[in-house]
């Protein structure tokens, strides 16, 4: 089937000549690059001809950097300046460090509240920069590979990050010296993989379980168009998991063991892994552990799956919530395909089958899938593919919109809305002569500003002095195809605009990203009842400034009975406002309207015979 070819601006290939693209996946545990060569895509190898590079990054005595293998050498030796898991760690800030301390053997300088640095023997070292060695690795290898210069590269990213963790990713991409044409999802990755070949349209489950994340998207085939119709996951959840459980599990058992040793610790965290994968073909599986005098241990794989069964349940758990966002029943999955390195685990397996009612797709490595996935698409970007382009389309993971007043949040692009859109809607102003206004870009799936995740501040200034209500002020939100946001208001009237890029502060907590969506719907009802008693306490602050102004400026119309009246009414007003009751306030409303009804009948007299003073009826008129 002939698809829609997309290429950049500028980008499309001249006859005969192939340019150089990747697809990279830069993974928790492993990274790979891929390519498309000969019309085949393929990951590509170092000069020892290994596939996978692990993602260890070591800083050395002799003021260089280890990456891979030989860096992952010295992780029991050298546990302070050999970093793992550094995917982990982007887009984190030091509010979100907790959970570091307890699974990390780093030691950290938070000094800068956006992002800490690792401190390591060559000075303090970011997360970015520490993936840009990673990444930088791989570029190289390619280009020894190609033969040639790179002329982009699309990197995945797991479905579950956020703006600054999607950012975070494309700043190290950049530092590495990568031109990064597109960020798309590992799961959407993995589905371009498996689907090229598919002639029939369905609908197609991807579930992703990494290192170090989890994701499930559920995806549609139409018409050679991969639209990711929902997707949830978890940050913090895979195959590492596993092998902390292990771990613990050996703590358990030797409880006399120095936990405080970074060395042993580190050796140890190596070895949980190597015990892992032998469960993974193997019914049970003897150890030694500890270094001086060690102790033998033997784990069998029926005890590792009861270890391990609950954060499995958890996926499970997850698939079925997104089947749930896609409206879709399980007998509408066409596939599932298995993506990431824990897939592996014959456990998982075994559920994912048992869930959907059928056997998984493992045709491809699933530590190669991701990778092959991006180097297709990172071809047709290019512009070198003319047959069976796919054109991928990524959704929203989480709702963006703004505060209004009261403190609620008005969403203006939803979650799970296809990627790249862009909404606008409009608002106006609170109050007379207002000249100002602060935009706040939120996050979240709840109601109230102070349940969901601040991105962004800025202000828009200088339009003209009006009552209120009567500036119409449009806020135009546009994501893009990586999942970046970027915020724009102007006053229409005037042309008057602002803007930001939202670079949010690096991260979501591993308990934000999975308990945005659970609180929405376990505090709907709460939610719907806070938002409409704040809606209504808005309403009455508008009708209290409005009358407050009215008779500071013509209290002269009234006597003093009917001043009374209306001031009564207001304060009525205030003492239903403090309450708890949308309906009080909404009658105490109604009541200061019919005190000031007389009022406002007399005030607009006014304005008419000040208007009209000095002249005819016919001379108004023919103006």
């Amino acid at each position: 089937m002939a698809l829609l070819q997309i290429s950049e601006p500028g980008m499309s290939t001249v006859p005969h000549q192939h340019r150089l693209a990747v697809g990279i996946d830069l993974g928790t545990t492993n990274s790979l690059v891929a390519s498309v060569r000969s019309g085949i895509a393929e990951a590509l190898p170092d000069v020892n001809g290994d596939l996978l590079l692990p993602s260890v990054v070591r800083y050395n005595e002799m003021n260089s950097v280890d990456v891979g293998k030989t860096a992952l050498a010295h992780a029991s030796s050298d546990p302070l300046n050999t970093i793992a898991s550094v995917k982990r760690l982007l887009g984190r800030s030091v509010e979100e460090m907790d959970w570091v301390a307890n699974h990390l053997p780093y030691e950290f300088d938070q000094s800068d509240p956006v992002m800490p640095a690792v401190i390591t023997r060559q000075g303090n070292k970011n997360p970015i920069e520490i993936s840009a060695e990673i990444l930088k690795v791989l570029k190289d290898r390619a280009e020894q590979t190609l033969g040639g210069e790179l002329q982009g590269a699309v990197v995945t990213v797991p479905a579950y990050f956020d703006e600054a963790q999607r950012q975070a990713t494309r700043d190290a991409a950049r530092i590495a010296g990568l031109e990064v044409m597109r960020l798309i999802n590992e799961p959407t990755a993995a589905a371009v993989a498996y689907g090229l070949d598919q002639t029939e349209e369905g609908v197609i489950v991807v579930y992703d379980l990494g290192g170090g994340t989890f994701d499930v998207s559920v995806l549609r085939l139409q018409k050679g168009v991969f639209e990711v119709i929902a997707t949830g996951g978890d940050t913090a959840l895979g195959g590492d998991d596993f092998d902390a459980v292990i771990l613990e599990w050996v703590l358990q058992q030797l409880p006399g063991l120095d936990v405080s040793s970074h060395k042993l610790m580190r050796a140890l965290s190596m070895q949980v892994r190597e015990v892992k994968e032998t469960l993974t073909t193997e019914p049970e599986c003897n150890f030694e552990v500890g270094i001086d005098s060690p102790s033998k241990l033997t784990l069998t794989r029926t005890v590792f799956d009861e270890l391990i069964h609950p954060l499995v349940k958890k996926t499970i758990r997850t698939c079925r919530k997104v089947l749930r966002d896609a409206e879709i029943e399980l007998d509408q999955v066409m596939d599932t395909v298995m993506v990431g390195g824990a897939t592996r685990v014959p456990l998982v397996q075994a559920e994912v089958s048992e869930f959907f009612g059928r056997e998984p797709k493992t045709d491809i490595d699933p530590d190669q899938v991701v990778a092959i996935g991006a180097a297709l698409q990172a071809n047709v970007l290019v512009g070198n593919s003319q047959d069976d382009q796919v054109l991928l389309l990524d959704v929203t993971p989480l709702s963006l919109g703004l505060e209004t007043m009261g403190g609620l949040v008005e969403v203006i692009i939803p979650r799970n809305t296809t990627l790249p859109v862009a909404r606008a809607q409009e608002f106006t102003t609170f109050k007379d002569g207002q000249t100002a206004m602060s935009i706040h870009v939120l996050q979240g799936e709840r109601d109230l500003v102070s349940e969901c995740r601040s991105l962004a501040h800025f202000e828009l200034r200088g339009f003209p002095p009006m009552v209120a209500g009567a500036a119409k002020i449009r806020v135009s939100f546009q994501v893009d195809a990586d999942g970046l946001l970027n915020v724009e208001a102007e006053e229409v009237s005037s042309n008057t605009r602002a803007s930001v890029v939202v670079k949010p502060s690096y991260g979501l907590t591993d308990e934000q990203v999975e308990a945005m969506l659970r609180a929405s719907v376990e505090h709907a009802d709460t939610d719907m009842r806070q938002r409409q008693l704040l809606e209504h306490r808005v309403e009455a602050d508008r009708v209290i400034e409005a009358i407050t102004a009215a008779l500071k400026a013509d209290q002269e119309l009234l006597n003093e009975s009917e001043t009374a009246d209306i001031v009564a009414a207001v304060a009525d007003l205030e003492q239903a406002k403090a309450g708890e009751d949308g309906d009080d306030i909404t009658n105490a409303i109604e009541a200061v309207e019919q005190a000031a009804a007389t009022f406002v009948a007399r005030r607009m007299n006014a304005s008419v015979r000040e208007v009209m003073a000095g002249k005819t009826v016919a001379e108004f008129t023919e103006e």
